[in-house]
């Protein structure tokens, strides 16, 4: 029985410089957590003849299914500013399954060691892996690029962190792994061939269009910054920080990729960093663009032996592109921020508009997500700060402005309540979930998703599910290795 399994494994045909051929390394007693049929439903595959046993074993790793070609990828990657030679340490692509609508790379987090482990045990625990579960089906539902999750099993194993921790693999479903540091990891080699090997692969697979382009390293690099530009203005849309944006966590697919410490910001504070070990605020909330732009540039400079022979003129070419980032992403942000206010066309002063209200929730260490759900007339919470003459002076301003451009009460409530989340994954309540799930009490954590599925719709009973905590305490996550 294949499932509906359909398998073709282009990237296990290319050199052995891209990979590693392994298999995962069986568990001691795989039991499944969670599936996500939804998903399974989308990729055309059907598990109900099969038992829970066997699920187990599928996603465990002990029993891969017909066709499946498993490898560890190799990457390079700027973590925290400083180049490593990396590669999947702890994870195994099974192979690129075809489902109606296109093809995915299916992987297994968690599968044991590989080439690139680096002395660690490529295992994976419980809840890291839940937590990739919850926030990336919440990311999908919140309609931003990213990687999906179609499993979750426990292993039997034990895993030594700080403490010894229940061990679990999850299955992870992206468009492709194939990231600015695979490029780094290649053309570090310096072996033209390899690189352009890389180069023709990626835009085969993702970018077809530009096949036959007289520049394809200059079409594909203007496409991937304007793909991260999209993907990063989603974010901030949401107040959603990745917390460790290194050259190997950035997507040339453009899909959020790697939920390690990552977390959504309560109170606003452009500064927020969840991240424990990002002590100098590398990755706060407000230096995501930022980022960003760096890893584009580190992205170009491996491009630069394939836009032009001449060096310098190459650079000269390369530059000039990433130079655009700036206005592009102003104009995105600017566009976001509009819509979220539900305002139409562009008035020069909305800028102004948008960093008011911003500054003032800041000020007065005032919800995000809240404030805006407050706009659209859902009082969630009763804050006096709603009530100050400065936000009262400010929403007059707003209001003036939205009774421009044949605006109406209709259009641009429907436009809010388009881009505003009327819930997100609260980190307490995200918490309160994984520590149940420690505890083999799985019922908060598909409560939690049953929620997340949703997050634009009005639901009975959400409002535990809004309110952001109550404790003063610095949160921290962690990247689960």
């Amino acid at each position: 029985m294949t499932n509906g399994w359909c398998f073709d494994n282009t990237y296990y045909k290319l050199p052995d410089s891209f990979k590693e051929n392994i298999e995962p390394v069986p568990v001691k007693k795989p039991e499944l957590v969670i599936l996500n049929k939804n998903l399974a439903e989308e990729l055309s595959l059907n598990f109900s003849n099969l038992d829970n046993k066997k699920i187990s074993e599928l996603f465990g790793g002990n029993s891969l299914p017909q066709g499946s070609n498993s490898i560890a990828q190799a990457y390079a990657g700027h973590q925290f500013g400083h180049f490593t030679m990396l590669g999947d340490g702890r994870a195994v692509l099974i192979g690129e399954h075809l489902s109606k609508k296109n093809r995915h790379d299916i992987q297994f987090k968690g599968s044991g060691k590989t080439a690139f482990s680096r002395n660690g045990d490529g295992r994976a625990a419980l809840g890291p892996m839940l937590r990739e579960y919850i926030i990336s089906e919440a990311m999908h539902n919140l309609n931003i690029p990213t990687t999906r999750s179609l499993a979750v099993v426990k292993t039997g194993e034990k895993v030594i962190r700080e403490t010894p921790l229940h061990g679990a693999i999850l299955t992870r479903v992206a468009l492709s792994h194939i990231r600015v540091g695979t490029f780094q990891y290649i053309a570090a080699r310096q072996k033209k061939n390899e690189l352009e090997t890389l180069l023709n692969y990626v835009i085969k697979r993702h970018y077809p269009n530009v096949e036959n382009s007289k520049n394809k390293a200059i079409d594909l690099l203007n496409i991937v910054l304007d793909k991260q530009i999209d993907l990063v203005v989603n974010w901030m849309r949401v107040g959603f920080i990745h917390g460790v944006m290194n050259t190997d966590n950035m997507s040339i697919s453009g899909e959020t990729i790697d939920y390690g410490p990552c977390a959504f910001m309560d109170t606003y504070d452009p500064k927020t960093v969840f991240s424990s070990i990002d002590q100098m605020g590398r990755y706060a909330y407000c230096n995501q663009p930022v980022i960003t732009k760096w890893n584009l540039s580190r992205f170009a400079e491996c491009l630069i032996p394939m836009i032009d022979k001449d060096q310098d003129k190459a650079i000269k070419l390369a530059t000039e592109i990433i130079n655009t980032f700036e206005k592009k992403y102003e104009e995105k942000w600017l566009n976001m921020m509009r819509d979220k206010l539900g305002l139409f066309g562009a008035d020069e002063k909305d800028k102004f508009l948008i960093l008011d209200l911003l500054t003032w929730m800041h000020q007065k260490k005032i919800d995000y997500t809240n404030t805006f759900c407050h706009l659209m007339n859902f009082k969630i919470q009763k804050i006096k700060n709603y009530e100050d003459n400065i936000f009262q002076n400010w929403k007059k301003r707003w209001q003036k402005r939205l009774s421009t451009n044949n605006n109406t009460p209709e259009k641009y409530i429907n436009l809010m309540r388009s881009v505003n989340p009327l819930v997100i994954p609260r980190n307490h309540k995200v918490e309160e979930a994984l520590h149940e799930a420690n505890q083999d009490n799985f019922i908060p954590i598909n409560q939690l998703l049953e929620i997340l599925n949703n997050p634009y719709t009005e639901q009975k009973n959400i409002i535990e599910y809004q309110i952001p905590s109550i404790s003063n305490e610095k949160y921290q996550t962690f990247c689960g290795t």
